[in-house]
């Protein structure tokens, strides 16, 4: 497929998925068009594909066409067709699921055993009740019956919700493959950059949830009634690949204080460390999908993920999952927007459109966990027959999931659908909308729009106050105003890092824009402002895309919206994460030439064997036949070293300060920003600064319901500052697996550039 033709196919994919074909109109119509799509979906499959069972949560394909045809064959054709003669005796017992009522049954998890009849044999049968039920339905003294017409359109979205199954189950027997075949293409569909999650205010108060009587619904979603709920507040969207991966990297599947003790004994017993599906290969994660193992999509909705999980990420994050009242009552009064169902063809999640509803992907993509437990509303009551089966005799330990998913078909779902799983199940396309109460956003600011969760943040606060020494991750001094204050910081006139880096670029940018390939794509690792990216960006004109990456999704955001106004020409793809960690950058980058870009000399807040495991990092992410741009601080004079980091006008003091200042605003801690000194000190032996904040006294500080105590003069390393020479970041890059192409240095304070390969 050429550039052209991918761009082609995602822009018409982009109009499908949230296509809604027109619904056919007669009885009849909806049960032709639902059985022949059950063959187009087994259409891909061979006969070994059909028979396979992986799990005994899992049913073979061929069992599904059989199951689905078996039930419309007892449920309305023995019963209401007099002339109707049945296909075959036996499979009475064969494809009966759970009806105890209607006789025994061959185990479920046994399904995979029934070799004969064949998928083949499958076809005949379907055939068969197909033309009986299409005479049933146009005898217009039995087609007419209510009844008949309500069993019928039962066994129709029975049918549609064997057809989601047909294709989730069919992706579990492919993961358990070691080729990890495909079910079908792959579809491109246009790369969209998740906002950051923002959290929209609901009222509470008496609503009503339920079936409204309008159109089909399941017994199990009646009747109507009336709940209260209190104000809360409710995520736009679901929680990202990109997020959960920083849900991993902080050790989440690994704090037993995250999770439920069910699910903590889950964790431990099947040594879960990510979604179902999910691989880490050469340390970029990957997953298993129906178009075969793919490289994660940072900005789709994480899905394979239980219940378990989805309550500790909850929890992780400071917040919850929404109940089923809550997620059924916002979608009635913040919009409906649409995402990706079954007709799209993609048969994945996709990143949330930015449509102008208050709340996207509330229908279809994932189906999203409750807090809820499955259980009655109150004056319900089953169908009559068998088919009093259908929902009631499960409403026991299962938990709620509403919305439907990529796999779901578009004229199946609707709001008040009610889903349902066991906790620990993944095999479906399950992810998680976070919620919380109004009262705990009157509280303090919310923070879990930064893929850097409060929760992450949390746990590094406390490990961090106690080891010993104490110390802070400078990687939290950047929030809104810390971000501010470094700016300031760039300003002064004993801060020489950033005018210099900048006047070492700026002189050589022509020789740099002679460097850069034609269609290269520019990928700046842990982006600051957008003025050192920018001289590249005026020089290298011929660039196609911008990928600036960042722990920041609020701050990412504007500066997108800021280059991609500047430079309409370029493409920027905004990626937010960790680029210390598990990145995958976007897929319309990936044939592009890439050049990395990690100016500001940021390499020197790491340990050397953290610089060299970070620099092994931007290989994996860029590739091994592209390149980085490097910035590095040499060592220098201490003198001026220490004047850059403790300026007179006190900017950097009030910076290093400002975490202090964080966790207050975070975490409503009352620390005395004023018992705190900031101290910078020249590390010649190791060839760094290192700040600390010092207590002024003895102190107590309570943060996040636990208590720090520091002494007078005790204090706290907030950050190191490692200065080289060329040949020492030479040496380093190179037990990373670079080399050194050009070197470039300026006069007086000195400063380097390197272009490693």
């Amino acid at each position: 497929m050429t550039a052209q033709d991918e761009t082609a196919s995602a822009a018409k994919a982009e109009t499908d998925e949230i296509r809604d074909d027109p619904a056919p109109s007669t009885l009849g119509e909806q049960f032709r068009a639902v059985r022949a799509e059950t063959e187009l979906l087994a259409a891909p499959l061979a006969a070994e594909d059909q028979a396979i069972q992986s799990m005994p949560d899992a049913s073979p394909a061929k069992w599904h066409r059989a199951h689905t045809t078996w039930f419309f064959e007892t449920v309305l054709l023995r019963r209401f067709a007099p002339d109707y003669g049945v296909f075959d005796p036996s499979y009475a017992y064969l494809f009966n699921s759970y009806y105890e009522s209607l006789g025994a049954r061959h185990p479920r998890a046994e399904r995979g055993l029934i070799t004969r009849p064949s998928a083949l044999e499958v076809g005949p049968y379907r055939a068969h009740i197909d033309r009986a039920m299409t005479s049933l339905l146009e005898d217009t003294a039995i087609g007419s019956d209510t009844h008949v017409a309500a069993l019928t359109e039962l066994g129709i979205h029975h049918e549609q919700q064997h057809q989601e199954l047909l294709l989730t189950d069919i992706l579990h027997a492919f993961s358990r493959n070691p080729r990890h075949p495909p079910y079908g293409p792959y579809f491109p569909a246009l790369v969209r950059s998740s906002k950051p999650i923002a959290f929209v205010d609901i009222d509470g108060g008496e609503v009503e949830i339920g079936h409204d009587g309008e159109g089909f619904a399941f017994d199990n979603e009646c009747p109507r009634h009336r709940v209260h709920l209190e104000p809360y507040r409710i995520a736009d969207r679901p929680v990202t690949n990109g997020e959960w991966i920083e849900f991993i990297a902080d050790g989440a599947y690994r704090n037993p204080i995250l999770w439920l003790s069910d699910g903590w004994a889950v964790v431990c017993a099947e040594a879960w460390n990510a979604p179902l599906y999910w691989k880490n290969l050469d340390n970029v994660w990957h997953a298993m999908t129906l178009s075969g193992m793919r490289p994660i999509d940072l900005h789709a909705p994480v899905t394979h993920i239980s219940f378990y999980e989805a309550d500790a990420y909850a929890r992780w994050c400071g917040k919850r999952l929404p109940t089923e009242a809550e997620w059924e009552h916002a979608h009635a009064i913040a919009g409906d927007a649409k995402g990706n169902l079954s007709a799209s063809r993609y048969y994945r999640p996709l990143a949330a459109q930015d449509r102008s509803a208050a709340l996207k992907q509330m229908i279809g993509d994932v189906w999203e966990w409750t807090a809820s437990p499955y259980a009655p509303y109150p004056g319900f009551a089953p169908l009559s027959g068998a088919v009093a089966e259908y929902n009631g005799k499960f409403m026991i330990n299962q938990m709620v999931l509403k919305g439907g998913s990529c796999a779901t078909p578009n004229n199946h779902i609707r709001p008040s659908y009610r889903n349902f799983f066991y906790p620990h199940q993944r095999w479906q396309f399950t992810g998680l909308r976070l919620a919380e109460d109004s009262r705990v956003s009157q509280r303090r600011p919310n923070r879990a729009t930064e893929t850097d969760k409060s929760a992450g943040f949390l746990s590094s606060i406390h490990s961090g106050l106690t080891a010993t020494p104490k110390q802070l991750s400078c990687k939290y001094f950047y929030d809104a105003e810390g971000s501010r204050l470094f700016d300031l910081i760039c300003e002064l006139p004993e801060y020489y890092p950033t005018r210099t880096e900048i006047a070492l670029l700026q002189k050589l940018a022509p020789e740099l824009a002679d460097l850069i390939a034609d269609g290269s794509a520019l990928v700046e690792f842990g982006t600051g402002s957008e003025t050192k990216a920018e001289i590249l960006l005026n020089a290298a004109t011929k660039l196609s895309a911008y990928v600036p990456i960042d722990i920041s999704a609020d701050h990412l955001h504007r500066l997108a919206k800021r280059v991609a106004h500047s430079y309409p020409y370029v493409k920027v793809f905004p990626v937010a994460g960790d680029f210390t960690k598990d990145i995958v950058l976007p897929i319309s980058v990936h044939t592009a030439p890439l050049v990395g870009f990690f100016p500001g000399s940021t390499i020197g807040n790491f340990e050397p064997r953290e610089a060299v495991d970070l620099l092994k990092s931007c290989k994996r992410i860029l590739g091994k036949s592209n390149r980085l741009l490097i910035g590095v601080d040499l060592v220098k004079d201490a003198d001026m070293l220490l004047a850059a980091y403790d300026d007179e006008a006190g900017v950097t003091s009030a910076f290093n300060k400002n975490i202090l200042g964080r966790i207050n605003r975070e975490f409503d801690a009352d620390i005395d920003l004023t018992s705190f000194s900031h101290r910078p000190t020249w590390n010649a032996e190791k060839s760094r600064i290192e700040i600390h904040l010092v207590s002024t006294c003895a102190q107590t500080l309570n943060i996040g319901g636990r208590s720090f105590s520091l002494s007078e003069g005790e204090t706290i390393h907030t950050e190191n500052s490692h200065k080289y020479t060329v040949e020492r970041i030479s040496e380093l890059a190179a037990r990373a697996g670079w080399s050194v192409e050009r070197a470039w240095q300026s006069e007086s304070p000195s400063f380097a550039v390197l272009l490693l390969n």
